[in-house]
């Protein structure tokens, strides 16, 4: 299997109205390049939706991603989306997929759906390629590590911050990590106060988006701007534009 851990793929953009519109998967760190190289030209691609009810918004996500794709020279004579109204297609839809993408959205709510339609199991012997993005990146982890992001979640005693992954990686990811440096999250400051505390729990690595974690043929590379969070303290390792190898065992 190729994994890729990612924040985002830059494949949207908001337009002056309001309307959220396709363009092309980013280039930023090498990652269109180093993705053209891991997914075969007419493959078929599957879009494993992170909220089984949202359908209207998973439409959206699909319909946008497939054109980006086409954009971005990324030839699938398919992208299909598994969400709710056909999840008990899910194994079927793996089977036949060079490409799976786990998207984006609440990590709770996308770790259930994928428990619900035994995603870990599907890909246990999968061998093409997987890419993760924001959440679909952390449920990734043999242990998730699930920060709060709703209101009420960081003060929440039965709020469950570490949960079963789908086991492709012991790689812990904190994307998006220059946006959350901005947030408050229930009078606290979601990196400095409550996440730089959950490193004492686990080590992660903190990514800004357009950096990148791919794991093939058994090494890991990092791909951009990243930090390493372990008991209570944060360090950068690597710049943008920059790549080093990591461990897939993290202490």
């Amino acid at each position: 299997m190729v994994l890729f851990l990612t924040s985002t793929l830059g494949e949207n953009y908001i337009d002056e109205n309001g309307e959220r519109r396709a363009c092309k998967v980013s280039r930023e760190n090498g990652f269109l390049d180093n993705l053209i190289s891991c997914v075969p030209q007419n493959g078929r691609g599957i879009i494993m939706a992170s909220d089984p009810d949202s359908h209207v918004i998973n439409d959206s996500v699909r319909d946008i991603m497939a054109e980006s794709f086409e954009m971005s020279q990324i030839r699938l004579r398919e992208l299909a989306l598994c969400d709710g109204r056909n999840c008990g297609r899910a194994e079927e839809l793996v089977k036949g997929a060079d490409l799976v993408v786990l998207a984006g959205g609440h990590v709770p709510t996308e770790n259930l759906f994928f428990e619900k339609i035994r995603l870990r199991e599907l890909l246990r012997d999968f061998d093409k390629t997987v890419v993760g993005i924001s959440a679909g990146t952390m449920n990734c982890a043999e242990t998730v590590y699930a920060a709060p992001e709703l209101d009420g979640e960081a003060l929440d005693p039965s709020y469950k911050r570490y949960l079963k992954g789908l086991g492709l990686t012991q790689i812990n990811v904190l994307p998006h990590l220059q946006y959350l440096r901005t947030v408050e999250l229930d009078g606290m400051r979601m990196v400095d106060e409550i996440s730089l505390a959950d490193s004492f729990t686990r080590p992660f690595y903190g990514l800004n988006d357009g950096s990148y974690i791919l794991i093939k043929d058994g090494a890991a590379v990092l791909y951009g701007e990243a930090y390493y969070f372990k008991d209570g303290t944060e360090r950068q390792i690597c710049k943008n534009g920059e790549s080093i190898q990591i461990r897939c065992n993290p202490d």
